[in-house]
Formats: structure tokens, C-alpha cells, sequence
């Protein structure tokens, strides 16, 4: 797969608070669609551009890529819409990734928390929340970004 630039994409996340329609495949093949927050950042083991959000333990959407890690995700602004598509990973408390102890996932659910354009107040309280609903970091790797706008 050859390397996508993500910078639109980036430039594109604070346009509405990097909010997104994430889209996943249910096992009889229907989508099941929610909107989150994104951001670009670089994935914490490969060092490659991606696209990251972070969900819920018990999330439809963490199941749905459990099996299926194919995802879509679409940033829009008015009329303006970016669509990434491709391939998620997941690194949290039930879905383990090599390179990723549990400081570093404190660590990474803050960084996608920023690339998305959050702030906060008190990062250990947001630190506990994470631990407490079993928050994953969802990390996508894009085989396409297409839309109309973020120029």
C-alpha cells in the first residue's frame, strides 16, 4: 500500500472539532455508524501517520473491529467533508498491542485526545475515566482520503 498523506486531513481535524462519523461492518454485514472525536498522529509503535480515536470498552464499534478492522471514518464542516478509510488497530486494556504498555496507552489516549483538538482541565481525572471504561486507542492506517474540501 503506498504511503497517503494525511496532512489534509490534519489541517482539516479543528474545522469542527474533529468530530466524525466512524463507521464499522456488523457480522450479517450492515454498518453500524457513531460519531466520535479524531485527530492525525503518529502511531506510537511505527512512527506512520494515522488517523486515531479512542472507544468505549464495551463499544459496538470495538466489537465490530475485532473481527472486521476495516473502518471509515468522515470529518465534515458545512459542506466541506474529508473521508479516511482503512484498516484500525487497537491498543487498550482488552485488546493488547506489542509495544504498548499500559503507561504508554495513558500516554496515547491523551495524545489522539489532543490531536482531535480536546483540552482539559485535569488529565489525571481523564486519565481515571479512561481506566474506569476500559477506553481503547483505535489507530487507523488509511488506504484512501477522499472528500471535497480541506485544501
Amino acid at each position: 500500500m503506498a504511503d497517503i498523506d494525511l496532512d489534509r486531513v490534519r489541517r482539516f481535524v479543528g474545522k469542527d472539532h474533529g468530530l466524525v462519523v466512524v463507521s464499522t461492518t456488523r457480522g450479517d454485514g450492515t454498518v453500524q455508524s457513531s460519531v466520535v472525536n479524531a485527530g492525525v498522529l503518529d502511531h506510537p509503535v511505527s512512527g506512520a501517520p494515522v488517523v486515531g480515536l479512542v472507544a468505549a470498552g464495551g463499544s459496538a464499534k470495538l466489537a465490530h473491529l475485532r473481527v472486521r478492522p476495516q473502518v471509515t471514518v468522515t470529518f465534515r464542516a458545512g459542506w466541506e467533508w474529508l473521508t479516511v478509510e482503512g484498516t484500525a488497530e487497537l491498543a487498550g486494556p482488552d485488546d493488547p498491542l506489542e509495544g504498548i504498555d499500559d503507561e504508554r496507552l495513558r500516554v496515547l489516549l491523551r495524545e489522539i485526545f489532543t490531536a482531535a483538538g480536546g483540552t482539559h482541565d485535569d488529565f489525571d481525572e481523564y486519565d481515571r475515566v479512561m481506566a474506569a471504561e476500559r477506553r481503547a486507542a483505535v489507530l487507523l492506517t488509511p488506504a484512501r482520503v477522499y472528500g471535497v474540501g480541506g485544501t
